[in-house]
């Protein structure tokens, strides 16, 4: 059960929620996206994924802060994150509107409709607008150009997917995914703004969760396999075994984890992997 949001929502002097209007089983109550400032030209995180409803609250919200959007931050390439862009632009008659993010890595084309391309930015750098400095943070793992923004002013963390603000995230490379963890753990933020859900409180106990809940499910695996060392498993045979107590719409996002899984024990040496089936297993190493 996700908590109810608001479809508008003022969070601190400086940061203002709009949700995407997209709830579903991957995006809880929907995309969680942010207005960033406290002047009369603000700076969007994330931009929906391109439903009418969200445009509409947009500029409902625009209208209550008195403001217009001085640019927009695209946490990471996911459509949730990044499909209302058009909607954005149009809405502020602005075909030049600056949209920035991280590159793909390896790099590639990403083309954006209405207007020009992405800019794109490096770890490290600073987005500036009235009564917020945002400080660029590549947090590979869920996708490989993913960011994370701290909100100096506040000490905070805007984690886009990196982090939610209910259950765990999905992840295409474990090992990124968890060093981006403890790199946002090392900020000790004040707070977090999470891509989707509510806002963490508590950052710091919320984040070693989160670390801790995934070295508890590589043991759970790993405890899974060895109980028959001599059998092969796919990550649905794993995911049958160890979560026992999935709602069936999130089985396909929990194999999806737990197929990263298996890549990290296989490159660690824990697990080999069985050549030429059909479907993609590992066991345990003899």
């Amino acid at each position: 059960m996700t908590t109810n949001l608001p479809k508008l929502q003022c969070l601190s002097e400086r940061v203002f929620r709009v949700l995407g209007c997209n709830p579903g089983p991957a995006t809880l109550q929907g995309t969680n996206t942010y207005l960033v400032g406290t002047g009369n030209r603000r700076i969007l995180i994330d931009a929906g994924e391109g439903v009418l409803q969200y445009k509409d609250c947009m500029k409902q919200a625009c209208l209550q802060l008195n403001c217009t959007i001085q640019e927009i931050i695209i946490t990471h390439w996911h459509l949730d994150h990044c499909g209302g862009v058009a909607d954005i632009r149009r809405f502020t008659n602005s075909l030049n509107l600056k949209v920035s993010k991280l590159p793909r890595v390896p790099f590639q084309e990403e083309p954006v409709e209405y207007g020009g391309g992405y800019t794109f930015l490096s770890h490290g750098d600073l987005i500036t607008t009235e009564g917020a400095t945002l400080r660029v943070l590549h947090t590979p793992g869920h996708t490989d150009d993913h960011m994370a923004l701290l909100l100096e002013e506040e000490g905070a963390v805007l984690s886009g997917d990196c982090v939610l603000g209910e259950t765990t995230a999905v992840f295409e490379n474990l090992r990124d995914y968890m060093n981006s963890l403890k790199t946002i753990l090392n900020l000790a933020p004040s707070l977090i703004y999470p891509g989707h859900g509510p806002v963490v409180k508590d950052a710091v106990g919320w984040l070693k969760n989160y670390i801790t809940h995934r070295e508890h499910r590589e043991m759970q695996l790993l405890s899974a396999m060895q109980a028959e060392p001599s059998r092969s498993y796919t990550p649905s045979d794993l995911v049958s075994i160890v979560y026992t107590d999935i709602p069936n719409n999130l089985v396909k996002l929990a194999i999806v984890n737990v197929h990263q899984h298996l890549k990290k024990l296989e490159e660690e040496g824990k697990i080999v992997k069985d050549e030429g089936g059909k479907q993609e297993q590992w066991r345990c190493r003899l």
